[in-house]
């Protein structure tokens, strides 16, 4: 081939492919509302063509919703430190925290992006409410469980996770979802506190 001629291009995997437009979508994301979300304005930050997106996509929402499981996943991954945890329960509170903070350092914007648009897009809503349920409901079971060990006493399972959990979600959004952020080990230091004073003040060390 000669200059000039146009360069092919790269042949991907269909993972790679995949991951390339979920990347895409994050990166749009971190800079504008969910709202403007189009195929055109994502593929256009790919090097794929536009027909590619259905290949892996029904739709503009499922991609969303896809990216919504993948956040939680990794958030999932950080908390399982404590939910799955054994041995000092303290020790793997603070890990599981440190991690859910690390997760949000990342991908803050893009999270508070999704929240602030499930208000008005009921797919998206049921989405990432799930995504908060499925964790008040891990940590009420944790909290039960730890309750019949003795290391947490007096507290309501389910009306204290989702306390927990829906206050943690509105602090990181807060705090680490747009410019000025707050500093992730002050952020991490307030929730491990709130989280420790909570469940485990009246427990044995």
């Amino acid at each position: 081939m000669g200059e000039g001629t146009t360069t092919r291009r790269r042949r991907r995997s269909p993972a790679e492919a995949e991951r390339e437009i979920l990347e895409a979508a994050e990166s749009f994301l971190r800079r504008r509302p969910l709202r403007e979300l189009t195929i055109d304005e994502v593929m256009a930050e790919t090097s794929l063509s536009r027909p590619a997106f259905y290949v892996y996509f029904r739709d503009r929402h499922d991609l969303v919703l896809r990216l919504i499981g993948e956040l939680g996943a990794e958030l999932f991954e950080m908390a399982d430190k404590w939910l799955e945890g054994t041995g000092d329960p303290r020790g793997n509170l603070r890990a599981a925290v440190e991690g859910v903070v690390a997760a949000y350092a990342r991908h803050g914007p893009v999270l508070r992006a999704l929240a602030d648009a499930a208000g008005n897009d009921p797919q998206v809503e049921a989405a990432y409410r799930g995504l908060a349920e499925r964790f008040i409901d891990a940590t009420a079971d944790h909290i039960r469980q730890e309750t019949r060990t003795g290391l947490i006493t007096g507290l309501n399972a389910k009306r204290t996770a989702a306390a927990l959990v829906w206050m943690n979600e509105r602090y990181l959004s807060t705090c680490l979802g747009h410019d000025p952020r707050v500093r992730p080990r002050d952020v991490a230091d307030t929730l491990y506190n709130v989280w420790l004073r909570t469940l485990y003040l009246d427990a044995p060390s």
